[in-house]
């Protein structure tokens, strides 16, 4: 990772651009520039975004991307290659650990509703409404229909 750093350097040193005019040509902080100047890979979080700063940085001071980027992968295989499984069986359980850390909660206590109780009354008094005019409409309508036909029977 150092070597990919000097050479970047080395080329914009050359090219006479500053820090500061590739970070703002390039939109990219100074302090990640630097980072990757020294070979800091420690400093990132994630690798691919590192391997797009290498790219975009590469690109810009006319290097060329493929080879930079070949390198980049070598180094990453024989950085993590040198680690024992067992140190990454580890950090695996760790990260495990870290994600199924939920709430801890008693059987005594009650599980929250997923919609408070107003939501469940309300909804409930809709639908009761709703069948009592249900059940006013149709008794509307048998008893009109059936003095409807007695009308018209004394009509005939």
């Amino acid at each position: 990772m150092f070597e990919i750093g000097q050479t970047l350097k080395e080329a914009r040193v050359s090219s006479g651009v500053s820090l500061a005019e590739a970070s703002k040509d390039l939109n990219i902080k100074e302090v990640i520039l630097e980072n990757i100047e020294e070979g800091s890979m420690g400093c990132f979080k994630d690798i691919y975004e590192l391997k797009d700063y290498i790219a975009s940085y590469a690109k810009y001071l006319g290097l060329n991307v493929t080879a930079l980027i070949d390198d980049f992968n070598e180094y990453l295989f024989e950085y993590t290659s040198k680690i024992p499984l067992k140190e990454i069986e580890k950090k695996v359980e760790e990260q495990n650990k870290e994600k199924t850390t939920e709430k801890v909660v008693s059987p005594y206590t009650r599980p929250m509703r997923k919609y408070p109780t107003k939501y469940y009354v309300l909804i409930y008094s809709i639908l009761i409404l709703l069948a009592i005019v249900v059940v006013v409409w149709s008794v509307r309508q048998i008893s009109v229909s059936s003095v409807t036909t007695s009308v018209f029977e004394h009509v005939n």
